[in-house]
């Protein structure tokens, strides 16, 4: 995702979009610093969808009208929401690798600056709420999302006493899902980056079906997993590199564990224990 897109995604979190709605979302997304300038006609066309649902998405969004909309969306790739770094800017890149590490560090000023604002940290907190009380928690990441949910899985085992790790498409996984949801979970954590798999969907309407809260932390507002009950969270991934890099989500999913430590009222005197019982047994070479 470009910095122009990333910008405008950050207008769609927290909103419960419909499939249409979602469509549109998508079209702005792929617009880029063209999407302020097209008028709602324009915009409709290329979403494939009547002018009146443009109106609705702006409205769905909070905004009077679409007009309104768009002015938000020029401010936003005018002065990307107000964030400058501190300190004299970097060096022109040179090289591949300068360029990908940039792109990472525009991404996580705009998570950054997302965070600035009460909705994303009030959504995070109700995210660490949820999955305190989930008990199990099955944590769910397919493909290339199985490493963000491994590691939160693996320190969120050590405040949280029943922790479901589910990094393994097949068959299984609906049984898992429903095991979890059959022995008392009330949520379940999705880490969702592109390309989504299809068993991720698949895995989340199974998920839904057995009553389960789903958070999700993926790639976009508009993700293909995304779903108007879900609680979804969103940073965008760098496609700067062969393969995408995903520092925002990551960092995103620490701030869930952090919010989910700070629900738990026994996290510390778990993670105190842990402590003492790794010094006893040498489990670490410091």
């Amino acid at each position: 995702m470009s910095e122009a897109s990333a910008r405008l995604a950050a207008l769609f979190d927290g909103h419960r979009l419909t499939p249409t709605q979602r469509r549109i979302a998508q079209c702005v997304l792929r617009a880029g610093d063209e999407a302020p300038f097209l008028s709602s006609v324009e915009l409709a066309e290329r979403a494939g969808v009547s002018q009146p649902s443009v109106t609705r998405f702006a409205v769905a969004l909070g905004f009077d009208g679409y007009p309104a909309l768009r002015r938000r969306l020029r401010e936003r790739l005018r002065n990307g929401k107000g964030v400058a770094a501190e300190g004299p800017g970097p060096a022109e890149p040179v090289n591949a690798h300068q360029r990908a590490v940039l792109a990472e560090i525009d991404h996580l000023r705009l998570l950054a600056a997302a965070l600035a604002e009460p909705d994303l940290t009030d959504r995070i907190a109700e995210a660490g709420r949820l999955l305190a009380r989930s008990r199990p928690l099955p944590v769910l990441g397919l493909r290339a999302a199985a490493a963000e949910a491994y590691g939160f899985a693996y320190f969120a085992a050590k405040v949280h006493p029943d922790v479901r790790l589910l990094d393994t498409g097949g068959s299984v996984l609906i049984d898992r899902i429903e095991a979890a949801a059959e022995a008392g979970a009330g949520a379940l954590l999705c880490f969702a980056l592109p390309r989504h798999p299809r068993e991720v969907g698949d895995a989340l309407d199974a998920a839904r079906g057995a009553g389960l809260r789903v958070v999700t932390v993926a790639d976009s507002a508009v993700a293909p997993v995304a779903h108007p009950d879900d609680l979804l969270l969103s940073a965008p991934v760098s496609t700067a590199l062969s393969f995408d890099t995903a520092c925002g989500p990551l960092l995103l999913g620490r701030l869930v564990l952090e919010a989910l430590c700070d629900a738990l009222p026994d996290a510390q005197p778990r993670l105190d224990h842990f402590d003492v019982r790794a010094a006893e047994r040498g489990l670490f070479l410091e």
